[in-house]
């Protein structure tokens, strides 16, 4: 992260990876999809669908990166960074800040 010395800093670039609506829809998507396994794993008390997590939310992410932006995604080289920015795009896009 040397080329960002905060999120802050981050966050604009991490806009700009995802300019392609169905990108960010794909990632609206798999972020969605985290909640409802993390809700239904914590309700019933069924911990082994956890491993669901990253398989749904960076799933998602990639098929929007790789099919739709034809970007390589910024979690490989930025990893912190870019889970923050998932979640802060997520609700930005529920306030309507970002587009759906």
């Amino acid at each position: 992260m040397a080329e960002f010395a905060s999120f802050r800093a981050f966050y604009p670039y991490y806009l700009g990876e995802h300019s392609q609506r169905l990108c960010r829809r794909w990632h609206f998507i798999g972020s969605s999809l985290v909640l409802l396994i993390l809700l239904l794993a914590i309700a019933g008390d069924r911990w082994a669908w956890l491993w669901l997590l990253p398989v749904a939310g960076y799933g998602c992410a990639w098929i929007g990166h790789f099919v739709y932006e034809k970007n390589r995604p910024a979690t490989f080289r930025h990893p912190l960074y870019s889970l923050m920015g998932d979640w802060v795009m997520y609700a930005q896009m529920l306030r309507g800040k970002v587009s759906f």
